[in-house]
């Protein structure tokens, strides 16, 4: 399951809000504790071995790229964290009980579309 820590979270917060893509120098301004660039870019290079990040280089720099929304994101930690359980029922039940409404009714409804297209 891919963890991120902080600075590796608030780096993929901005990309995620910038879909076109930043430069890592635009990233490091666009953090609330502005790192320094060298440690955005080591960041963004472990974020790219991670396939969450792709990098295209343009002129001398590179424009760098969230591969996936944060939807994508949060839904692919949700199923790894499912797989991880050692009693997926069980787990499912405490999930279950934790939920609001308004979530429960996204995954019934999640859940119905997907059992409407598989048919």
């Amino acid at each position: 399951m891919v963890r991120l820590g902080n600075l590796e979270r608030s780096i993929m917060e901005t990309l995620w809000s910038h879909p076109e893509g930043m430069f890592s120098q635009d990233v490091a301004h666009a953090l609330p504790s502005e790192p320094a660039v060298t440690t955005v870019l080591t960041v963004l290079v472990r974020l790219s071995q991670k396939g969450l990040v792709s990098r295209e280089r343009v002129g001398r720099a590179h424009l760098y790229k969230a591969t996936a929304g944060r939807d994508a994101f949060v839904a692919e930690v949700m199923r790894a964290a499912l797989e991880e359980a050692g009693d997926l029922a069980a787990t499912a039940q405490h999930f279950v009980g934790t939920v609001t409404p308004e979530m429960a009714a996204a995954l019934r409804e999640a859940l119905d579309g997907r059992e409407m297209s598989a048919s």
